[in-house]
């Protein structure tokens, strides 16, 4: 296995509209993945998403926002040491493609970056396991919450 890259695709009964909100937006986002999200979603935002309770050791985990197209493209770096500036080799990035098929839309998840953080082959291989496990829980959620919005007659 390569531990490069993380992809997923899910049909999701919302259009890319709704879709682009679930997945942009903090007060949206905290209903089906983190606990808490604090940024703007528009390209160079710097926030963080909070994972358990941030007062009891909960993780905190920065965020910086790269690209914010609606309804088709939104993507963000994140897992970089808070002082320091998001980038290719000390972060991982998350894009999510979004277009319209049928009455909803396909989304595509990719999350790259992992050989590049420099880990040993234990600790990539652990990450990357985490996060492919992480998003195999969050991604259905992300489902069920869109649908929820979704009011079209």
């Amino acid at each position: 296995m390569e531990f490069g890259t993380i992809e997923r695709e899910i049909y999701v009964e919302a259009p890319p509209e709704v879709v682009f909100e679930v997945v942009s937006s903090p007060d949206h986002l905290k209903e089906w993945w983190p606990d808490d999200a604090r940024y703007e979603p528009t390209p160079g935002s710097t926030g963080e998403i909070v994972f358990g309770d941030r007062d009891a050791d909960g993780m905190v985990v920065s965020l910086t926002v790269v690209e914010a197209r609606p309804p088709r493209t939104f993507s963000f770096r994140w897992t970089h040491p808070a002082e320091q500036v998001a980038a290719e080799g000390n972060s991982l990035l998350v894009t999510f493609d979004l277009t319209p098929s049928g009455g909803g839309t396909l989304l595509r998840m990719t999350e790259t970056g992992f050989r590049e953080m420099g880990w040993e082959v234990a600790v990539l291989e652990q990450q990357y396991q985490d996060h492919a496990t992480g998003w195999d829980f969050y991604l259905p959620r992300l489902v069920s919450y869109a649908a929820k919005l979704d009011v079209r007659p």
